[in-house]
């Protein structure tokens, strides 16, 4: 499992806590029993309370609030109150991250500054290198570990024989 998916699974989670909460707070509100009068009060009382959020913090809501995830579950049940994720469209270009990707893959030492230097000269413009970082990270494009005895060797502190004085 990649961090990426790692990352899905945790906001998943999250969304699940989140849709369980609006849920606690609107289940008395959503019994078919009650009459629209009786609902409004109750979804009122509820407003004007502080209740205990999904994450441990205090969290106020809103009538229209209570008002709108009553909606919601009427019309799709339980998905209705789960949080849909940002539909944020890339603003890099796939064709540039994946050239950016293929000089990274060609050379793994090769920085994000480097590359976007490259991407520069080579087409006019390329990416901030940190959003060419993140994009490494999510393939798991790592640069290999040093080695050799250059970067093994230990040095001890420096310690002066005497105190130095001006």
């Amino acid at each position: 499992m990649t961090v990426f998916d790692d990352q899905v699974r945790v906001r998943a989670e999250r969304a699940r806590q989140v849709a369980l909460f609006r849920y606690r707070l609107i289940q008395d509100v959503i019994d078919v029993r009650l009459t629209s009068r009786e609902r409004g009060v109750l979804a009122t009382v509820i407003a004007d309370r502080e209740h205990d959020g999904p994450f441990g913090e205090k969290i106020t809501v809103s009538r229209p609030t209570i008002d709108r995830w009553c909606r919601w579950w009427r019309r799709d049940g339980f998905a209705g109150l789960v949080p849909q994720p940002a539909q944020v469209r890339p603003r890099t270009p796939a064709e540039v991250l994946d050239m950016a990707a293929g000089l990274k893959r060609e050379n793994l030492a090769r920085t994000a500054t480097q590359i976007a230097r490259i991407l520069r000269a080579s087409t006019g413009w390329s990416p901030s290198e940190r959003t060419l970082q993140r994009h490494f990270e999510r393939l798991e494009l790592y640069a290999p570990a040093p080695s050799g005895p250059a970067q093994t060797e230990v040095f001890g502190r420096f310690e002066a024989d005497r105190p130095w004085h001006a």
